[in-house]
């Protein structure tokens, strides 16, 4: 009994095996079945509902289609696993049943190959449901043999290079692509029902903002000018609650010219809404309500694995301030802090490495990213960063060092990030300006200042809050994947050679 899974012993290097199926389809071609010339196959039925719903499909007839994954021959008979966009299912061929002519071509067939396949669905002898084909065509010829031990491979990189050979040899790979289209659609759901608004602002930007990074360059050569893919949705989405839409948010890609690690790709999808008379305490509700809710939708529970924690998402998120979670997790108290040299003396005692630029509140922020990220590992709410790092969040009114603005932590990485709004123009002005300065003296994830966006400020908008979340994290969490390139179908490579 021959078995078309296994190469034998001796077999052909892999430039004679491509030749071989070269070979054979010309042989094809020759006889008059050219397996490229069909354009419509009439499929009534997938592998996953014939198994599932087996009682309403026992005795039937049906037309399935998908690839060969497995072969086994048995002279004038051979079971094919037949796997399409569901699932598998077994077929069972007998040279009877489709006749010589047909038979025989099968000799020319491959694994990999895509055929289409009519018959009475049954079980055999052994209880495997199955496919007793009448007639079985060859839609598509595989010139390239399939890698035999995919999961072996050391080089994980060529699965993510190759990701639609991954996507035909590993089919568990294929559910964490399913569910982030589920949680994408969750999240549609969620903020459509409560009344938000899709729109969609441009990628190509005049001017690079909204967020710390440093972007990518193009250039438009209608307009003979140098432009930016956006970093965020932010500017041009605030610009619209100014034009009086009070809840919009947009889902989109964003480009950021940094580095590449297993929570980092240079595009990745971003969530941003905007919501009119509302702030921060109301952006840090609603998030807790969209994680949760997303969760429970996609995989029926808010309690999620991610390695060995158990990350528990029905349970209300922790509130803390950075400035307590320093104290807490450091043993260091900001707030005796009086000025800056105090500040970088502290640093120095710690060996935190810190910019001459680096105000009080950035060697705050230092200090909490490397005592305290690393400690939230359950959901919490950092509050109230400081100034010196949130160009575009509103002041507290009581300590006007530090903004309105939380960041959602879970396991040590940053999910989310939200403000009570910058709406006063000369405010915003200011702290354009200071990122200008910083720009200039080097500093090129800074911003410039957007004159068209103060103008728009200057109109006037309403109290305003604003959050983007991290889509490609969060389906990072909720599929239980250590890296991002797990979670993007086509994540940014270097090309070999």
């Amino acid at each position: 009994m021959a078995d078309h899974n296994e190469q034998p012993a001796g077999a052909p290097a892999l430039s004679e095996l491509l030749q071989i199926r070269r070979d054979k389809l010309s042989s094809l071609k020759e006889q008059g079945r050219d397996p490229f010339a069909q354009t419509v196959y009439n499929r009534t039925a997938y592998a996953k509902q014939i198994v599932e719903e087996f009682d309403a499909f026992e005795g039937k007839q049906v037309s399935v289609a998908g690839r060969i994954m497995g072969w086994r021959d048995m002279g004038k008979a051979s079971f094919l696993d037949l796997s399409d966009s569901s699932g598998r299912i077994q077929i069972f061929v007998k040279i009877d049943g489709v006749g010589e002519q047909c038979y025989e071509s099968m000799n020319k067939w491959d694994i990999g190959d895509i055929i289409g396949v009519e018959g009475e669905v049954f079980r055999t002898r052994r209880g495997e449901i199955s496919v007793k084909a009448r007639s079985i065509t060859l839609l598509c010829k595989s010139l390239t043999p399939l890698p035999e031990k995919w999961h072996g491979l050391k080089d994980t990189d060529l699965r993510y290079r190759q990701r639609y050979v991954d996507l035909i040899v590993n089919p568990e790979v294929k559910d964490a692509f399913v569910k982030r289209s589920g949680i994408i659609s969750e999240i549609r759901r969620f903020l459509d029902g409560r009344g938000y608004l899709e729109v969609e602002t441009p990628v190509l930007h005049t001017q690079a903002g909204g967020a710390a990074a440093r972007p990518f360059i193009t250039h438009h050569n209608a307009h003979n000018m140098d432009m930016y893919l956006r970093i965020a949705l932010e500017l041009h989405l605030k610009r619209l609650v100014v034009g009086g839409f009070d809840k919009v948010y947009e889902i989109g890609r964003v480009f950021r010219n940094e580095g590449i690690s297993t929570r980092h790709n240079p595009e990745f999808t971003l969530l941003e809404l905007y919501e009119a008379y509302t702030d921060y305490n109301g952006m840090m509700d609603l998030t807790e309500s969209l994680v949760r809710k997303v969760a429970n939708a996609v995989l029926g529970t808010g309690q999620v694995t991610y390695g060995d924690e158990i990350i528990d998402l029905d349970r209300p998120f922790a509130r803390l301030t950075m400035l307590d979670a320093v104290r807490r997790y450091a043993g260091v108290d900001f707030e005796e802090v009086e000025d800056l040299e105090q500040a970088r003396a502290l640093a120095k005692q710690h060996h935190i490495q810190f910019e001459q630029r680096h105000g009080k509140g950035d060697i705050l922020n230092l200090f909490f990213e490397k005592y305290c990220e690393e400690k939230l590992i359950q959901p919490t709410f950092i509050l109230d960063h400081p100034v010196e790092i949130s160009p575009l969040a509103k002041r507290k009114q009581r300590n006007p060092d530090y903004t309105e603005r939380f960041e959602l932590f879970i396991l040590g990485r940053e999910h989310a990030n939200a403000f009570s709004e910058l709406n006063d123009p000369i405010d915003q002005r200011g702290r354009f300006e200071h990122q200008a300065a910083l720009k200039a003296a080097g500093d090129d994830e800074a911003n410039d200042v957007d004159e068209d966006f103060l103008a728009a400020l200057e109109y006037g908008m309403p109290p305003t809050g604003g959050i983007g979340i991290g889509v490609d994290r969060l389906v990072m969490l909720l599929t239980g994947s250590l890296s991002i390139r797990d979670v993007l179908l086509f994540p940014t490579m270097k090309p070999l050679g």
